[in-house]
């Protein structure tokens, strides 16, 4: 795996959304060996497990060869340095993202020089997308296929039929 550049794209994923997915597959140009990393953070509250977010990953990956999925649950640097990765990439929706991204990037040098952080904006027909909208959408019945693949559409579905009404 020398000479390999790795980068590593870090989230909840809770659900993997189209957005991500174009993420990823922009990454995927850039660099040998792409490892989406499904962060434990339970602070979240997520609606899926950790297992299951990164079995949703998983299958949405699986035929991109250089794409490996993984979770952590420890400094993000720190699995950087872990997976023996370069970069670091995250996501840019909006310019509303940016500040906080920005802030974690910089903190993220800060740990460790060596990780450089690669912002990447998904094709602007998912600029407004996110888990979060993709949930409340769901979870009041509305149509979620053009915004999640069909796996993951199957499994909020399911999900939210068993997870009581707040």
């Amino acid at each position: 795996m020398a000479g390999m550049r790795t980068a590593i794209y870090p989230g909840s994923f809770d659900p993997l959304t189209n957005g991500h997915l174009d993420v990823i597959q922009r990454a995927v140009k850039l660099f040998d060996r792409v490892i989406v990393a499904v962060a434990k953070n339970e602070t979240k509250n997520p609606l899926f497990s950790l297992e299951e977010r990164v079995d949703l990953v998983r299958q949405a990956t699986r035929g991109l060869k250089s794409v490996q999925t993984d979770s952590f649950d420890c400094l993000l640097v720190d699995y950087v340095e872990q997976r023996s990765a370069q970069a670091i990439v995250r996501g840019l929706r909006a310019v509303s993202d940016f500040e906080f991204e920005f802030q974690l990037a910089l903190m993220n040098r800060k740990l460790n020089e060596r990780v450089e952080t690669i912002f990447m904006m998904p094709k602007d027909t998912y600029t407004f997308l996110s888990s979060r909208i993709v949930k409340e959408i769901a979870r009041l019945g509305g149509d979620v296929r053009s915004f999640v693949p069909p796996h993951v559409r199957s499994a909020l579905t399911k999900k939210l039929a068993q997870t009581p009404a707040e």
